[in-house]
């Protein structure tokens, strides 16, 4: 066996399936065998190798093993001459395989070799080349030097800066992404470290190439995609956790004296510092939309009071300092409180599900306001002209944040993007059928069958995206016209006989998907935390009642027994009634009152039990735990 290419999967079903597919194409005419190790996903990646590549060597694990453990696993098992360590997020040319096996041959000292590697959108990722991470490289990429001096041999010793991306070169580091080997190289400096679970083992095995005697490779002959992030989000604190850390276990290993210990403690330091800048970005990131809406409204209940006071009162002091100190920020909260819990920082440019939002809190306000003490009750007219307010102004600034997204006033209305599609009629066809089954928004402006010419047409028709079908179109040919048109245009990629279209626009977020598979809102960002923010609501709005609760029946008995194990949140009020197809469902916490509340569960047939279940997962919202609450306790 010439070559052997080993995929570790975890839940990326969808790209896995492409990188199968091009992997194929990449082994046909060589000796060669694909293998699969999946690290328990949960979202169906076995069955679907098992029915779409029977052919594969599939391993299904019943844990997350981790990265290194699970290439092991194949590595023992498999007999190629060279092996190939490929993530599932990545897409090979045609001539990958057997250019690498041809540079192998004729180098002989040649350990291991990497590729030239482009993200989704074209553009070439600095990791294709890596320099050994010594203390004063590891310090230069940790406070950003390598940033500031990109080309430079000294500062941006990580990346290899100074050497052409276009070239052949010997290198220190190789991308665990894709890593070419030689099994006699492999034996001798040994299998991956399993203590690195994910992030440094592909250093630490680079590393171990060299020492063995061979040497490591870039090689830009061909070239790959790699999604990235869809196996890490890189804005996340665990990432920030598990690389470093990842580091701290390679200088542990290979470093020695006072400069390894002036290593470590220079990564420990940079995890909490680190750290600390994800957490505020991240802070950042979530509070500014609704922290300028509070100032807006703020800003506005401000502006009133000194006309109200005047035009209806004629008196510019006739409103009290509470009113500004205890009114002002109770009315804010609420209305901030009601668009966040309507999810309307989710969708910023929903403008009906904004106004609902506030008319909902004004409604809440006016309840409120009904049983505040006297001196807290100035004028309902605030509550009202507030409203009024802080519709036009919200209004008024996501047109704002509108036209700096989107550079137009379309708010509500994202310009459609114009789509070209490159493959036969048959395809493209197939293409257009999957985009109107999962409901995407499009305005296909041409097809062709070919790639010539693809830069006049792409301009002539103002293209914003393409995607190609790789049946027809060769993944060498993709590569060259990412590379050739850029990151200004979204690219997707329709895999043979797939379900899905696949693309990602950044490198550091997770990949973009059109496809035909149940969307479930309960899943969709926030959605989640939201249910759990109702379960602590509910939980503090019966607080006072809960000793009374024995003396209206069993179902508050009920409320009485779980609202401790609800408000530590081990349960929540609403989950899924008991039935076999719940597994398949998005996991939820089990429920003290579910799905089927009206009605005994003995009483309704398993099919219908099972579609409640589905509408509740598919269509949950804001409302629907709290109508499901007063049905059970009603």
């Amino acid at each position: 066996m010439k070559l052997s290419v080993i995929i570790v999967n975890y839940n990326v079903r969808y790209f896995l399936e492409q990188a199968l597919l091009s992997a194929q194409r990449a082994l046909q005419g060589l000796d060669g065998e694909l293998w699969v190790v999946d690290n328990n996903s949960a979202d169906d990646s076995v069955e679907m190798v098992r029915a779409k590549f029977p052919q594969v060597h599939l391993i299904a694990n019943t844990q997350n093993t981790g990265f290194a453990t699970a290439n092991n696993q194949a590595i023992r098992a498999c007999s190629g001459e060279y092996i190939l360590l490929l993530n599932p997020d990545t897409l090979v040319e045609e001539n990958t395989f057997s250019t690498c096996i041809e540079f192998m041959d004729a180098h002989p000292k040649a350990g291991a070799v990497g590729v030239k590697m482009l993200d989704g959108s074209g553009k070439y990722l600095p990791e294709s080349k890596r320099g050994f991470p010594s203390p004063w490289v590891s310090f230069c990429k940790t406070v950003g030097l390598h940033a500031l001096f990109p080309k430079s041999p000294r500062f941006n010793q990580y990346y290899l800066g100074h050497l052409s991306a276009e070239e052949t070169h010997p290198v220190d580091v190789l991308a665990g992404a894709f890593m070419f080997m030689r099994r006699t190289a492999l034996d001798k400096a040994g299998l991956l470290d399993e203590a690195f679970f994910m992030y440094g083992e592909d250093i630490d095995l680079s590393y171990r190439i060299k020492k063995a005697g061979f040497e490591n490779y870039y090689l830009p002959d061909t070239k790959i995609i790699h999604y990235k992030g869809e196996s890490t989000k890189k804005g996340s604190l665990n990432y920030v956790k598990t690389f470093y850390q990842a580091m701290i276990i390679f200088a542990n290993k290979h470093f020695t004296g006072r400069g390894a210990k002036w290593f470590v403690g220079m990564l420990q330091v940079a995890i909490w510092l680190r750290a600390g800048i994800t957490l505020v970005a991240n802070l950042i990131k979530r509070v500014r939309l609704p922290l300028s809406d509070a100032i807006l409204i703020f800003l506005g209940l401000l502006l009133l009071k000194d006309f109200w006071a005047l035009y209806f009162y004629q008196d510019p002091n006739y409103f009290k300092p509470p009113l500004v100190w205890v009114n002002f920020p109770l009315y804010t909260s609420v209305w901030i409180a009601t668009i966040w819990l309507h999810g309307g920082y989710e969708e910023p440019y929903d403008l009906r599900r904004l106004v609902r939002a506030l008319g909902i809190g004004t409604l809440l306000l006016a309840a409120i306001y009904g049983f505040l003490d006297l001196a807290y009750r100035p004028s309902r007219a605030l509550i009202v002209l507030g409203a009024a307010w802080s519709v036009f102004a919200l209004i008024g600034w996501r047109a704002l944040l509108h036209f700096r997204d989107y550079n137009n006033l379309r708010i509500g209305k994202d310009r459609i993007k114009n789509m070209l599609m490159v493959g036969s009629q048959e395809e493209c066809e197939r293409a257009e059928t999957l985009l109107n089954k999962a409901g995407v928004r499009k305005n296909i402006v041409h097809k062709t069958p070919k790639t010539d010419r693809l830069d006049e047409i792409t301009r002539i028709f103002k293209a914003d995206e393409i995607i190609f079908c790789s049946k027809d179109i060769p993944s060498k040919e993709i590569l060259r016209w990412m590379s050739v048109l850029g990151p200004s245009i979204d690219y997707k990629i329709l895999p043979e006989e797939s379900l899905s279209i696949i693309g990602s626009s950044n490198k550091n977020e997770p990949g973009e998907l059109y496809t035909i598979d149940i969307q479930y809102a309960i899943n969709q960002p926030g959605q989640k935390k939201r249910k759990r923010m109702l379960d602590m609501g509910f939980c503090l709005l019966i607080l006072p009642f809960l000793p009374f609760c024995p003396f209206f029946g069993a179902k508050y008995h009920a409320v009485l027994q779980n609202w401790w194990v609800v408000f530590r949140g081990q349960k929540s009020w609403i989950g899924y009634a008991p039935h076999p197809d719940v597994k398949t469902l998005p996991v939820l916490k089990q429920g003290v009152f579910n799905t089927t509340p009206s009605k005994k569960e003995a009483e309704l047939e398993q099919e219908i039990i099972g579609r409640l279940n589905f509408l509740y997962a598919r269509d949950w919202n804001s409302w629907t735990d709290l109508e499901l609450l007063l049905s059970a306790l009603s």
